[in-house]
């Protein structure tokens, strides 16, 4: 799983790069062909326009008469009465035309700006009112420019061939990309969607793999625990079965003390995994009532007592809650104060001392067990309440348990409508604060 785990993720890595990188090929792709798309279809726009301008039929100013000429030569008089574009056809006319030639070639919605412009003496040119502005704006705004020419065979040979048709279409480019939206949010939230299930396959992998070495962990813990009581159960019963040990009566009621508390033990384990099987399907039922604290506390002290005076440690007690009276399950309650009070003589170091303080504030009964025991890391405190969850301390089974009792707790707090805050620094020891709502 180890060596696995690794090359899952760069495959999957770098499947998610090369998707995101062909979906960026696809859209700019998409961009150039739609760039190119619209501009064949405003030039074939501005051929139809032009094709019109430049028809017989819409000229409205006739050839002068040779006698009409008061200017000396033929040739600069038919230069300056060349029949422009911009002479027979008014502003408005021109636009319509332009528009016409838009429509035609799918660009109906497309708003535009045109100039005619007359390359001759007095240099006549028509244009609409915003064309200038948008011209120096090149970068966005391209400029499509077509020379006026007369179809070839028309009496209107003589047409200033110097005229030129400029249309801009206002903000071109930005244009194109709205009209692409759609194409690229679906390609982007396609990306997200593969990205979203990239990373819930590997958190998923992650969480497998942490399932498996805490299923590793309990058991090789749940084998030692019961191990160490069986093997103590069958030397105890090897001993009854010694005739030394038989006809003593004080022996025999020793060797059978061990095995029944023994065996006590394992069903105190066995009864810790069912209540997480209970906890994991829900199913444990609270019997609340109105309870004193301090009594509860005190019940869960007397026990233990005895193992901290095996360790040759202290206990100070200071209960200076003027309000004690809370809901409470009257078992699980003793149980939780018993498990941090356990967890406190199990990592401590020489010279325990455990200290536990409530107070009360408001609405609020607060219990607060501290100890001076080996402390915990970052990683392990933001760990610690998480089932299964046990601290590595260099040897797996030099602290006995299965990493259940501190889950239990925060959820037996929680059904109790409280809150848990623990705290801690490697090597000085751990606090855990407990907030519960006072009855009313």
């Amino acid at each position: 799983m180890k060596k696995i785990f690794p090359i899952i993720t760069i495959l999957i890595l770098f499947s998610l790069l090369g998707l995101i990188f062909f979906q960026y090929l696809w859209i700019k792709s998409a961009k150039d062909i739609k760039d190119k798309q619209v501009e064949d279809n405003i030039v074939r726009a501005l051929y139809y326009a032009a094709s019109v301008l430049t028809q017989e039929k819409n000229a409205l100013m006739p050839l002068p008469r040779k006698s009409d000429l008061l200017f000396p030569g033929d040739k600069l008089q038919m230069q300056y009465f060349k029949p422009s574009v911009i002479k027979r056809f008014s502003k408005d006319e021109i636009s319509d035309i332009i528009r016409m030639g838009f429509d035609k070639n799918n660009l109906k919605d497309y708003p535009f700006e045109f100039n005619v412009s007359v390359n001759s003496i007095n240099g006549d040119q028509v244009y609409s009112e915003k064309f200038y502005n948008y011209y120096i704006d090149s970068a966005n705004n391209l400029n499509h420019v077509l020379p006026l020419e007369p179809a070839s065979g028309s009496n209107f040979e003589n047409l200033a061939s110097e005229e030129l048709l400029s249309v801009i279409v206002p903000n071109q480019k930005t244009r194109i990309w709205k009209e692409m939206i759609w194409f690229i949010l679906g390609a982007i939230v396609f990306t997200l969607i593969i990205t979203t299930a990239f990373f819930i396959t590997i958190r998923t992998l992650l969480k497998q793999k942490k399932l498996s070495e805490i299923k590793s962990d309990f058991i090789n813990n749940m084998t030692h625990e019961f191990k160490t009581p069986l093997a103590t159960i069958s030397l105890a019963v090897d001993a009854l079965k010694n005739e030394k040990v038989t006809g003593d009566k004080e022996k025999t009621g020793y060797f059978t003390a061990i095995i029944k508390e023994e065996n006590k033990r394992m069903n105190k384990q066995v009864e810790t995994i069912l209540q997480a099987a209970l906890l994991d399907k829900q199913e444990v039922q609270l019997n609340l009532k109105r309870s004193a604290a301090h009594d509860l506390i005190v019940g869960a002290l007397n026990n233990i007592n005895l193992q901290v005076e095996e360790k040759g440690g202290t206990l100070e007690v200071e209960m200076d809650a003027e309000n004690d009276v809370i809901n409470a399950d009257e078992v699980h309650f003793t149980n939780l104060i018993n498990n941090l009070l356990d967890n406190a003589v199990k990592y401590s170091k020489e010279n325990l001392h455990i200290k536990l303080t409530t107070k009360s504030t408001g609405n609020q009964f607060k219990i607060k067990i501290e100890d001076n025991g080996i402390g915990m890391n970052k990683e392990t405190l933001h760990r610690i309440f998480e089932k299964f969850y046990r601290a590595h301390t260099g040897n797996v089974h030099n602290v006995k348990g299965f990493g259940l009792g501190l889950s239990y707790v925060k959820t037996m707090v929680e059904a109790h409508r409280g809150t848990i805050k623990a705290e801690s620094v490697l090597g000085k020891g751990s606090s855990f604060c407990i907030t519960l709502p006072l009855a009313k």
